[in-house]
């Protein structure tokens, strides 16, 4: 599987995860045992599908996240192809992000918020949004 032929192209995946992805994208404050009640940011990408030939060349393609198979209960899940679930968060998320961003348009405005989270001032505005413009400008 290390040949480069196999590997997948960035806008093929910013694609498949444009269509088949979430992007969850938070802050909430988070209650900790014998400490005051404070504010973290949750963030995170996934995606699921059955096909363990197609996740894995993603996750080996991208070399961020974590490739796991979801389990279900027997009882529930008789008939069911097994699924493969790939994730990243925090950090791991922004390097995809800025990945797929280009390409990007159901998901663009949650890769946007990751980006601008981690990112704010790169672009010297104090909005936290990406100016499409500016960005592609910055990129050539």
């Amino acid at each position: 599987m290390n040949n480069p032929i196999f590997k997948l192209d960035i806008p093929y995946m910013a694609g498949l995860f444009d269509g088949e992805g979430s992007v969850y994208v938070k802050q909430i404050t988070e209650k900790r045992k014998g400490k005051n009640p404070c504010k973290v940011w949750k963030i995170r990408m996934e995606m699921s599908m059955t096909d363990k030939n197609v996740m894995e060349l993603f996750h080996e393609t991208l070399g961020v996240g974590t490739l796991r198979e979801r389990r279900f209960l027997k009882e529930y899940a008789k008939n069911w192809k097994t699924q493969y679930r790939w994730s990243a968060s925090h950090r791991q998320a922004l390097y995809v992000c800025k990945l797929f961003w280009p390409y990007s348009i159901v998901k663009l405005e949650k890769l946007e918020k990751i980006i601008d989270h981690y990112e704010p001032d790169i672009q010297g505005l104090n909005d936290n949004i990406v100016d499409l413009a500016l960005e592609r400008e910055l990129r050539e």
